[in-house]
């Protein structure tokens, strides 16, 4: 089990109101900015992976509102301080606009995911989907709600009828013929797979209960850290894939509603 940090509840509520408050400045600027997304100019960070001035902007908006509300704080974000320690002290880990590529095409799956974390243990999370609607939040040991109402992973305990999530190697496309056999495995066991290109949303999906389950070979500390805390507090599992607590420097993931996680690991292993 993943140690309890030393905060107390009113901290985490300070921190998550913090965290919510700067996802819905940086979710407010991407709205407005999407009227307009065929005229945005991409810049390629590499081959398959891209940034726009509203990524750049998202982020500095969110560091703006972090820094004043909870002074001190650092913060590790994906376009301007991506190689900063995760793990070390009060820290922000910040994905101002996770899922980029579809924002640029208007395909509708983007948000916002902010992660406040205390000596590597997540503490508060907020998860804005900006396109679709729904603000998820959680702190630690105070439950997961989306939108002010508790929810709650699947309780579906057959993998037959499970709907699991997924995201392809597109970055080290050495990864793929692990991957696929991975994905050949698990398509005659499951009701279906899905890959909608936001890491943060699919965790949060899975906190939803809309997916039973979701696996990446790798993710940076920005896609996952606030998922991860929205999964626990939910009443899911998340780990890597040799079933390890899942740590917030990245990494291979698998969460899961709790009660398929068993399966869902011995599946992707070939077990």
């Amino acid at each position: 089990m993943t140690p309890r940090p030393n905060a107390t509840p009113a901290d985490r509520r300070h921190w998550l109101d913090a965290a919510k408050a700067a996802a819905q400045t940086a979710a407010d600027f991407i709205a407005a900015e999407a009227r307009s997304h065929r005229h945005i100019t991409w810049e390629a960070k590499s081959a398959t992976d891209f940034v726009s001035h509203v990524d750049l902007g998202a982020e500095q908006r969110i560091r703006d509102v972090l820094l004043e509300r909870v002074p001190g704080i650092r913060i590790v974000g994906e376009e301007l301080s991506n190689d900063a320690d995760p793990e070390g002290g009060l820290v922000a880990i910040v994905d101002p606009l996770d899922g980029t590529t579809n924002f640029l095409h208007g395909f509708p799956n983007y948000g916002v995911s902010i992660c406040v974390a205390l000596d590597g243990i997540p503490v508060a999370g907020v998860v804005h989907d900006v396109a679709r609607g729904g603000v998820c939040t959680a702190s630690a040991g105070d439950g997961a709600f989306v939108d002010g109402e508790r929810m709650h992973v699947s309780t579906n305990t057959d993998p037959a009828r499970a709907l699991i999530g997924t995201g392809f190697p597109f970055r080290d496309v050495s990864y793929a013929d692990r991957y696929l056999a991975m994905m050949k495995r698990l398509m005659p066991q499951t009701a279906g797979m899905r890959r909608a290109g936001s890491a943060a949303l699919d965790l949060s999906d899975v906190a939803r209960g809309r997916f039973e389950g979701f696996w990446e070979l790798w993710l940076n500390s920005w896609d996952l850290a606030a998922g991860v805390l929205l999964v626990r507090e939910a009443g899911g599992r998340v780990t890597d894939l040799d079933g390890r607590d899942a740590r917030l420097v990245g990494g291979t993931i698998v969460a899961s509603n709790g009660v398929l996680h068993d399966w869902l690991l011995d599946t992707l292993n070939d077990r």
